[in-house]
């Protein structure tokens, strides 16, 4: 895969006898990216990030950074030209509903731009890619806890595009000597010092809740009460975006040239949404309404994640595990912004 797979066999991400390498981290303006990027400069390393700040912010680049702002479709050929040790490529559209209703968005702005990504990598040499992929490309599982070995069917076009884009990054691993690690995640939350959830459009339940704790919002909605489970609401999957950036480095150190490798991340442990909004409430000390609303239509009961190849392989375990934890820093983090 070119010229740096030898500098990079025998350079150790993590222990003691690490040295900077030059990554290039793509949507690090973004909530999981900038936070990964953080920690990258934290460990020592020479980052590079890149967004268009379509859905990212620029006040979310980590100090110690150089930013390039623009389209990655456009740049990765000149950027990746000035010799980089490694892609940890975030930049994606991520919304599930648009997907359904904008596919062409998803096919042109996720999967084309990576397979312009894995070309320019290709041509100059970047030898190791770490892929933000997603638990989407499951879809309804016949399993829980997933393992890597569940069926793949995404039952939207957002999990379809991440999928499409796993199946490109095997093939390119084969073929030409890439270093590759997928990493499938459910439902990110937290915050890491001053990086954390923002979104325009949110979708995610904990973001939704902590709203209602700052009076932005009325209440939060559940989405029925009648599952199949302890409480009857759904129950999730929820990992400290911390540790999600964590297992991102590991896997960096564990990748290996021709090999494409995928990996569930996750606690492990499911949360109902009443676990959750309880949570909320203990940690904010805010009453937070909620309101029982019809099923959505493909919302499965249960989604959990099997990381025992994680934790075996890469030797990642979630040190922040706990849901008061993750809705403790993901309160801090709100609550500062909406004061400052």
């Amino acid at each position: 895969m070119g010229r740096r797979a030898g500098r990079l066999a025998n350079n150790p991400f993590h222990g003691k006898t690490r040295y900077a390498v030059k990554l290039l981290v793509t949507g690090g303006a973004g909530y999981v990216g900038s936070v990964c990027a953080a920690r990258l400069v934290e460990a020592g390393h020479e980052v590079v990030v890149v967004d268009d700040l379509s859905t990212g912010h620029a006040d979310a680049v980590p100090d110690g950074c150089r930013f390039v702002e623009g389209d990655l479709a456009d740049v990765a050929g000149s950027l990746l030209g000035e010799g980089f040790d490694g892609v940890l490529h975030f930049a994606a559209k991520s919304l599930v509903g648009e997907s359904m209703q904008d596919p062409a968005k998803y096919w042109h702005g996720n999967v084309i731009t990576s397979v312009r990504l894995l070309d320019a990598m290709r041509e100059h040499g970047t030898p190791r890619l770490v892929f933000s992929s997603t638990a989407a490309t499951y879809g309804e599982p016949d399993v829980v806890p997933i393992p890597e070995t569940a069926a793949t069917q995404p039952t939207n076009t957002y999990g379809a595009t991440k999928l499409a884009i796993d199946y490109a990054i095997t093939s390119y691993a084969a073929a030409h000597g890439l270093a590759a690690v997928s990493l499938r995640y459910f439902n990110v939350a937290g915050a890491h010092g001053r990086f954390g959830e923002r979104h325009a459009t949110e979708t995610h339940l904990i973001p939704l809740v902590l709203q209602v704790a700052l009076g932005q919002r009325e209440q939060v909605q559940i989405y029925g009460e009648d599952w199949p489970t302890e409480d009857g609401t759904c129950v999730r999957d929820y990992i400290h975006v911390t540790d999600l950036a964590d297992a991102h480095l590991l896997a960096l150190d564990h990748a290996k040239p021709g090999e494409h490798q995928i990996y569930n991340l996750g606690n492990g442990t499911g949360f109902s949404v009443r676990q959750v909004i309880d949570t909320c409430r203990a940690v904010t000390g805010h009453p937070i309404p909620a309101a029982v609303a019809p099923r959505r239509a493909g919302d499965p009961a249960v989604l959990i994640a099997s990381s025992e190849q994680a934790r075996v392989q890469l030797g990642w375990k979630p040190e922040r595990a706990s849901l008061e934890t993750i809705v403790a820093d993901a309160w801090r983090f709100t609550r500062e912004r909406h004061q400052g």
